[in-house]
């Protein structure tokens, strides 16, 4: 197999312990990032497989017509709403998809929340600068966190927030959700302005949806307390676009520790929120943790050699693999 893989930032993969497995095959890594259709499809032009990390290239319709040869995607995690799987359906690629990051996207988020809270970062710079306690941080014990998105990460963040003493509750949006928060031991409320206005930190988990797409507007951030601390590790766009630089500047909440953006990457420190100091902006990291790439790249991996074999596994399209079993 010629295997494609593109995005890889820190030039990881090949030392992977699973990469191995790829031996034999014609593989091709590229550590950057295209955005120009035609030059991402000279870079897959010989690929039979291209091997995504992430949501970082944008599989499209038009740039699948370039590329006669590809034959297989294989994505590492489960999302894979950069791909226009209609169109792979179309011409007979199947793709496929595993991999789930939980516990790594809740370590960073709650991290996150926790270097917020007692300024840590703050602290370590001044001190490197000559600097002695210049701020005073605050406690999480007894303070209430929000959860919004009470999925596998949303649910394990939220044991986090108990075991430090935190009152949790759950934004009630989905009845699914709600039963597991409540046989959990956690409330559950419904109504979104009384959810907003009661956070001291909000921790966001929604997955990106048509109906996620901007679901946090201006106006609820506007409900949120002048102490508040908001914490996206999900997707960006679940906030309103720009809702959150304003509000930030607005004072409510107070502070933002945010690890997703509209695009990816951004070099240069092109971003508004990179430039006001109430916020603590990561580049999207969640999942960017040894444990999680080998078990990322292990599914990847053995999804196109399985998909080599004939016996293809985790496909988000199994009608074009079963149109082509019985033609």
């Amino acid at each position: 197999m010629n295997i494609v893989i593109s995005d890889d930032y820190q030039d990881c993969i090949r030392n992977l312990s699973c990469f191995s497995k790829l031996d034999g095959h014609q593989v091709s890594i590229h550590r950057d990032t295209l955005t120009d259709e035609a030059a991402i499809a000279e870079r897959f032009a010989q690929a039979d497989v291209a091997l995504l990390v992430r949501e970082r290239t944008r599989i499209t319709a038009s740039l699948l017509e370039r590329l006669p040869n590809l034959k297989f995607i294989s994505q590492t995690g489960r999302a894979a709403n950069h791909v226009d799987l209609a169109a792979c359906t179309a011409r007979g690629i199947p793709v496929a998809a595993e991999g789930s990051a939980t516990h790594a996207a809740a370590e960073l988020a709650f991290g996150l929340l926790l270097a917020s809270a007692r300024n840590i970062v703050v602290e370590a710079e001044r001190f490197k600068s000559g600097q002695w306690q210049t701020t005073l941080g605050v406690s999480l014990r007894g303070r209430t966190l929000g959860i919004a998105g009470y999925g596998k990460i949303g649910s394990t963040v939220a044991g986090f927030g108990k075991a430090f003493g935190m009152k949790v509750m759950v934004w009630g949006e989905r009845p699914d959700s709600s039963r597991r928060a409540r046989e959990d031991g956690f409330e559950v409320v419904a109504d979104r302005r009384e959810f907003f206005s009661r956070c001291d930190a909000l921790s966001i988990h929604l997955r990106l949806t048509p109906s996620s797409c901007g679901m946090i507007s201006a106006s609820d951030l506007d409900l949120m307390k002048p102490t508040a601390i908001l914490v996206n590790t999900s997707r960006a766009e679940v906030i309103a676009e720009g809702a959150l630089a304003s509000a930030l500047q607005a004072g409510r909440p107070g502070f933002a520790a945010i690890d997703v953006y509209e695009r990816e990457p951004i070099h240069g420190a092109d971003h508004p929120l990179l430039k006001l100091p109430n916020a603590l902006c990561t580049p999207h990291i969640g999942y960017v943790e040894r444990d999680t790439y080998e078990a990322y790249f292990n599914f990847a991996i053995e999804q196109a050699l399985a998909w080599e074999r004939g016996e293809p596994m985790n496909l988000l399209n199994p009608e074009v693999w079963e149109r082509r079993r019985t033609a």
